[in-house]
């Protein structure tokens, strides 16, 4: 089954002309349509078998008036033109201005680039064969280690369609295609019991599982499936995490989670323009180590987070956030760039045509510096070393954040030796980046396993880092 079409026929130039008019009517400034139709099918495997299957397709419209910093929205999963001139009329009434617009309207259409391809699209395989990608999990998990009691698995394909048209003249088609496999392994060893767990996948179709070739693909199920029994049975006979301040390692990759929260939320521009962000009226102070440079980049080919245009049909780019320790620029939407008085940077998402677009992330990272991990471990006397996070606390309103350490170790002497748990991070984001002492050269982006969430909407992002060595860390942990 396939995401519904968008055909000309069914939304002509002619009918989304009058929507926008509509949407205009009471004298807003701005009005966009957003047409979205998608299909999602999900399979959860648990215990070596397929527990529950869904497959699902919606289309509907959203409707968006501006005037000011006055919002109307209003969707339908209705689709008939008269439905929809309601929903139009719906959102100029919120934003209303008290008279109607004069402007003449010219929707011409906008070519987007091409940043992600799927070579097998999900509509075009069956579900067993889907359900396969859990069950290869499921071997390769078991087979790693006898240890390992519990295999659980979810594997979700999403095709996706959004049309976009603007009061800017703007008319913009595209396709998306996403997969993504997560595995969580327990292992057990007498009455212990350790959790690893591990996923992957992107803008692509599901040649990246391995579903033309069991040997191919970017996002295999037994290469996930291998990681997260790897840490699971690494973790079995952890030590309690010594407490207090301490010299951390982070790993590369999925370790740009904690950048992502504790300090890339605080630069989207709604935060910024109500004043509820500690990066407020900084652009051009330091608010980091110079080693730092921070860019969110949507334009990466394939990665979860990239996007062709964002929600309000503008292309992405690659924003230089913070520049050698200085802030240089937020991310922005079109209602927060218009009040602002800020360039639109193509972070204007949405979870669906159910909600208005904000200011968000995309693939938000730190650049590669010259240091050498393995001096960088070297020149530890004593520490910790981070090698996976699992769920966190911030609070963007002064920075402040905790983060458990789903995978740790100790490091003595230049070494990484015993397991740790009961492990988190605690600081506070901008001085924590002002800490780090060396930054490594092996930068690499995350398997492709992470959404965010934000005012109730959820989005797929893509996080990265190199290593990175960072002083004075307050640990949480034992008491010693």
């Amino acid at each position: 089954m396939q995401a519904p079409e968008l055909k000309d026929a069914y939304f002509s130039r002619e009918q989304l002309q009058k929507l926008l008019e509509a949407a205009l009517a009471q004298g807003a400034e701005y009005a966009e349509v957003y047409i979205e139709s998608s299909r999602r099918t999900a399979f959860d495997l648990d215990a070596g078998a397929i527990k529950s299957a869904t497959e699902a397709e919606s289309l509907g419209v959203g409707v968006r008036a501006v005037v000011g910093n006055q919002v109307g929205y209003a969707h339908s999963a209705d689709v008939s033109e008269a439905a929809l001139l309601e929903v139009a009329r719906a959102a100029a009434l919120i934003a209303s201005a008290g008279s109607p617009s004069t402007r003449a309207l010219e929707i011409r259409p906008f070519t987007a680039p091409a940043r992600y391809r799927a070579e097998l699209e999900p509509s075009r395989v069956e579900a067993p064969a889907k359900a396969e990608v859990l069950r290869r999990a499921d071997r390769a998990a078991r087979a790693y280690d006898s240890r390992v009691a519990t295999v659980l698995g979810a594997f979700i394909d999403v095709e996706q369609r959004v049309r976009i048209v603007t009061t800017d003249g703007r008319l913009v088609d595209d396709e998306r295609t996403m997969g993504r496999l997560s595995v969580t392994a327990i292992a057990q060893d007498g009455s212990e019991r350790r959790v690893g767990s591990w996923g992957g996948g992107g803008r692509a179709g599901l040649e990246q599982f391995g579903l033309r070739r069991p040997d191919e693909g970017t996002s295999r199920p037994e290469d996930i499936a291998r990681e997260a029994a790897r840490m699971a049975v690494a973790q079995l006979g952890a030590r309690p995490a010594p407490a207090g301040e301490q010299t951390v390692i982070l790993s590369p990759g999925s370790s740009g989670v904690l950048l992502h929260e504790a300090v890339g939320h605080g630069l989207e521009a709604d935060f910024i323009r109500k004043g509820t962000s500690l990066f407020c009226d900084r652009v051009g102070q330091r608010v980091a180590s110079e080693l730092c440079t921070v860019v969110d980049d949507g334009t990466l080919f394939n990665l979860r987070g990239s996007l062709n245009v964002d929600d309000e049909g503008n292309p992405t780019g690659r924003t230089v956030l913070i520049e050698n320790g200085i802030l240089r620029g937020y991310l922005t939407d079109r209602l927060n760039a218009g009040l602002m008085k800020l360039p639109v940077t193509g972070n204007g998402r949405r979870e669906g045509y159910q909600h208005a677009p904000l200011p968000r992330m995309t693939n938000t990272f730190l650049l590669a510096g010259k240091d050498d991990p393995a001096e960088m471990l070297r020149s530890v006397k004593k520490g910790l070393y981070c090698a996976a996070f699992g769920g966190g606390q911030v609070d963007i309103s002064n920075g402040n954040f905790v983060f458990e350490v789903r995978e740790g170790y100790l490091i003595e002497d230049g070494r990484i030796t015993a397991p740790v748990k009961g492990a988190t991070l605690i600081g506070v984001g901008p001085q924590v980046l002002e800490k780090i002492t060396a930054v490594g050269a092996d930068a690499k982006m995350d398997p492709g396993m992470y959404t965010c969430g934000k005012a109730g909407q959820s989005v797929p992002v893509g996080v990265g880092m190199p290593s990175v060595r960072i002083d004075g860390v307050t640990v949480g942990g034992t008491a010693v």
